[in-house]
């Protein structure tokens, strides 16, 4: 039990430490035009929803506190890029949608972030290790 502990601990340090490396190397990159990394994840994040979507469903999603995340959907909003609306089965909540702007934005960055995903981590991984890591991953999400 006690080996168990230390080997989980030390893959969560590994896991948070390749995190903060992977995010830092794709925060630097000058994919992002515009837009800080944060505002685009929840660019993508809206483009991945069916439906416009409650901002506390949002929050389970993006890596922000609920008021952090409100404020950005905001000034998201004042550009343009996401459309809010009252949620009409709860007039206290809001919808936040992808506007037409918001979706080609979205469209341009990520079809250069994802090219930097790629060449990211198959430099350092193969196809098996890659299919390997996405089984953990989702394992460990669901």
């Amino acid at each position: 039990m006690a080996r168990d502990n230390v080997t989980a601990n030390a893959a969560w340090e590994s896991l948070l430490t390749a995190h903060a490396a992977l995010t830092r190397s794709f925060a630097a990159e000058r994919v992002w035009q515009d837009l800080s990394m944060r505002e685009y994840d929840v660019l993508y994040t809206l483009s991945k929803c069916p439906a416009p979507t409650r901002i506390s469903d949002l929050n389970d999603h993006v890596l922000l506190s609920q008021p952090g995340l409100s404020r950005l959907v905001h000034r998201l909003a004042g550009r343009g890029l996401v459309e809010c609306r009252p949620d009409p089965a709860d007039g206290r909540g809001v919808l936040v949608s992808l506007t037409p702007a918001g979706r080609e934005r979205q469209r341009q960055i990520g079809r250069r972030h994802a090219r930097s995903v790629a060449r990211t981590l198959t430099a350092s991984l193969d196809h098996t290790e890659l299919s390997q890591l996405t089984s953990l991953c989702q394992k460990l999400h669901s």
